[in-house]
């Protein structure tokens, strides 16, 4: 084995600190990925959930070719809302529409945060989730 030469002595070590530096910028930014796929799961679910029971807000109403429903806004926005206040994440009810009588459609956001805030990352991010259930009677 020959010697090392005096001017090669620690140049190893700022190959090594960089790598390890890539390697917790990779992970730190995987991390917080996986984290806001989850958390835009999670509001999407919730506004499922708004929007199904929101579409539990009808009334019957007898005409003369048979039953109808219609969907009471207050009663569906009222349960909709209840929805979000049980949730465990701090979301609130954006929008509630009952368009055509039958069909709710609700808008629900939160506010992501990353784990850690570094330079690869924004501080935080609006994400809203959509979704429409429709009532009807079955038979």
């Amino acid at each position: 084995m020959r010697p090392i030469p005096d001017d090669e002595r620690g140049s190893i070590l700022p190959l090594t600190i960089g790598y390890a530096v890539l390697a917790l910028a990779i992970v730190l930014v995987s991390v917080n990925a996986i984290s806001l796929f989850v958390a835009q799961k999670r509001v999407d679910a919730l506004a499922d959930a708004s929007a199904l029971a929101a579409s539990d807000g009808f009334e019957i109403i007898a005409e003369e070719s048979g039953a109808a429903i219609v969907l009471d806004h207050g009663k569906a926005a009222a349960l909709a809302e209840d929805i979000v206040a049980v949730s465990p994440v701090d979301a609130h009810l954006v929008e509630l529409t009952t368009t055509d009588g039958s069909t709710a459609r609700a808008i629900v956001s939160i506010v992501w945060h990353p784990f850690l805030v570094s330079a690869f990352l924004p501080g935080e991010v609006m994400l809203t989730g959509t979704a429409t259930s429709r009532a009807s009677l079955a038979g």
